[in-house]
């Protein structure tokens, strides 16, 4: 969860590393002709081998600044999260009859353990737990996290052409670059990114591009359109060939996505626990997010073949899962820490669970109750 703290100071490797980062993107610029969209401007920010915030060895899971951590995750916050989610994890391959689980984007390496530690209890069997992961340090963390499972985890870059078993992303979806768009009196613009005055600074293109639902009133605006997660999502779709797929993230339906009063759109950064809206700084030492457009994300993924098995709130969806027994167990201290993963100014609406699945439907057990599936 990306919460809001005090600051760490910059180190002077951090500032080096920002430097090299800034020339990295300045080259790529002068190489596209003076301006790129700000999706390719926000995948070098974050992934440029080496250098972007999630390729670097500068930390970024925890649960205090002074770790020199920039933001905690749920599983980070309480091993109740991936205990709980285990239980949607089992039916999930008891239902689709596999063994394996596939991980995007495994962070510390927190919630794989938690997983394969509950599901171990529950008696249930995974052969093969592959993590998907770009970052070598993060890569190099979850090693150390996970090593006690032996074999049972593997790594790699990319997934396969074909696979099956369950998936599980927390908070993937919301790392992957987004396009702006901005209407700016009256008139449709890609924002991207230009180098002036020796810094990053903002630009504006005429262009075609427009959110995928009108926006009502001539008010200015300004949001995010999400070709990579849609992408993702295809891809997803054509390579899984049977079982199951659980995204957790913060994020809306389209409606409420590209409400009317939204108009300052969702991108995001984070940075020692605090929370900031520019991207153009400080690149490298700062994660720069979006929120979800749940509806484009069940869309594509519907379009290339999958089913929406259920799409509720966090809080629906662990509450199903058992969460408040599991509570009950734990001193007033550990409870007062699980519940933020379900109160509503907390984790428990801004956050959603979208369950998709290869095969013949079926209905898990996180959206028993709460399902709304039909408001996206």
């Amino acid at each position: 969860m990306r919460g809001v703290t005090t600051s760490p100071h910059p180190s002077s490797s951090s500032s080096a590393l920002t430097q090299a980062l800034q020339a990295h993107i300045q080259a790529d610029i002068a190489a596209h002709g003076g301006w790129i969209g700000f999706d390719r401007f926000m995948a070098l920010a974050l992934y440029t081998p080496g250098l972007g915030y999630y390729a670097n060895e500068l930390a970024k899971f925890g649960a205090f600044p002074s770790s020199g951590s920039d933001f905690i995750t749920a599983p980070e916050m309480t091993p109740l999260f991936g205990q709980t989610l285990a239980a949607q994890v089992a039916e999930a391959l008891q239902q689709t009859g596999t063994d394996e689980m596939w991980e995007f984007g495994a962070g510390s390496g927190a919630l794989a353990a938690q997983l394969l530690d509950t599901l171990q209890t529950l008696g249930v069997q995974v052969r093969r737990y592959t993590i998907v992961d770009l970052s070598g340090s993060l890569r190099a963390r979850q090693q150390l996290t996970l090593a006690r499972f032996g074999d049972t985890v593997h790594w790699v870059d990319a997934l396969p052409a074909q696979f099956d078993g369950v998936v599980v992303g927390n908070e993937v979806l919301d790392a992957m670059p987004v396009q702006l768009l901005a209407r700016v009196q009256g008139q449709w613009h890609e924002r991207g990114v230009a180098w002036h005055a020796d810094a990053f600074a903002w630009a504006d293109r005429p262009t075609d591009l427009r959110p995928p639902i009108a926006i009502e009133g001539p008010q200015d605006y300004l949001t995010e359109i999400h070709a990579q997660g849609e992408g993702f999502m295809r891809m997803l779709a054509d390579r899984l060939t049977r079982g199951a797929a659980f995204l957790l993230d913060y994020g809306f339906g389209e409606d409420e996505y590209y409400h009317p009063q939204r108009h300052m759109g969702t991108v995001m950064c984070h940075q020692g626990h605090l929370a900031d809206g520019d991207p153009l700084v400080e690149v490298g030492r700062k994660d720069i997010t979006a929120h979800v457009n749940f509806t484009a994300m069940a869309l594509a993924a519907q379009e290339a073949g999958m089913q929406v098995l259920g799409y509720t709130t966090q809080a629906h969806f662990l509450i199903n899962c058992g969460l408040l027994s599991k509570m009950e167990l734990l001193t007033q201290a550990e409870r007062a820490t699980a519940v933020k993963l379900i109160m509503e100014h907390e984790m428990g609406e801004l956050f959603k669970v979208l369950a998709l699945g290869a095969g013949d439907a079926w209905e898990p057990v996180g959206f028993a109750r709460g399902d709304r599936s039909h408001r996206l």
